[in-house]
């Protein structure tokens, strides 16, 4: 598959997602809303590999991704504070993105698809409230939820044109990924979701802020085996999956690049 057609196919629909997003009204209120081009680029490369028609692989990358938006700007509402009014009106963009999904969906008359997402963002918004209240008692079930929360609409979408061996794939890119913008965030300013939880499962006595550096150090280890392994598990699949194009490859190596030892970056930000 050439780089230059899933390139185009990709700058084309995301061309088409900020048409429907970048509501000028809105941004005069909410803050922008975020396009996950990794996201949208694995959905084209699925799409691609199975000799759909650029028509039927925009239709279901614009709608998979305008739900993923939707949801990810109902999340803002979650982690910022905001006054009442732009709460009010974040959240109602988040509806009205929803809302475009459907109407796509419904115009193609795929209703099983409408279905299967549907599943996706139930999925998704149940291990939101897992993660976010800190229910989770144990590192792997805080894992699985993540993986859930960034990778249910996209496995949805492989499950339903029966390629499912992309799964396992999308859920150890999109999970390193994650962590590794976690990982960033709490570097930056001391706080983030993921170490939260992690906080409350190791040093549940202790806030966030309030964790020695050996503590710290601690939850960063923990962070970073599981990127250790992730990146690998990415690296092999990159080798052995099918249908994979040199510009996804590309991308895909260039996130892995980011990784760097907890121990390292403790020197250089020392």
């Amino acid at each position: 598959m050439k780089v230059q057609d899933v390139r185009q196919k990709f700058n084309n629909i995301k061309e088409q997602v900020e048409k429907r997003v970048f509501n000028s009204y809105l941004l005069e209120y909410i803050e922008t809303p975020n396009i996950d081009e990794d996201k949208l680029l694995i959905l084209v490369s699925i799409l691609e590999s199975l000799d759909l028609s650029f028509e039927k692989i925009k239709t279901y990358t614009l709608s998979t991704m305008l739900i993923q938006i939707a949801l990810d700007t109902h999340e803002y509402i979650s982690g910022a504070v905001v006054d009442e009014k732009k709460r009010q009106l974040t959240v109602l963009a988040g509806d009205y993105f929803s809302g475009l999904y459907y109407k796509l969906l419904a115009e193609s008359e795929d209703i099983n698809m409408i279905k299967s997402l549907s599943k996706g963002v139930k999925e998704v918004n149940e291990n939101k409230i897992l993660v976010y209240q800190s229910d989770l008692d144990r590192v792997d079930s805080l894992m699985t939820s993540i993986i859930r929360i960034e990778s249910s609409l996209l496995t949805k979408v492989s499950d339903y044109f029966k390629v499912e061996f992309w799964n396992e794939f999308l859920a150890n890119l999109l999970l390193f990924k994650r962590l590794i913008n976690e990982r960033n965030e709490y570097f930056q300013s001391g706080c983030s979701i993921f170490f939260q939880s992690l906080q409350k499962i190791f040093f549940s006595e202790v806030k966030l802020e309030d964790l020695t550096e050996p503590q710290q150090q601690q939850l960063l280890k923990v962070c970073d085996d599981y990127l250790e392994r992730l990146k690998q598990a990415v690296e092999k699949a990159l080798i052995t999956l099918p249908n994979l194009n040199d510009f996804l490859v590309k991308r895909v190596k260039l996130l892995l690049s980011q990784y760097q030892p907890y121990a390292k970056t403790f020197v250089e930000e020392g």
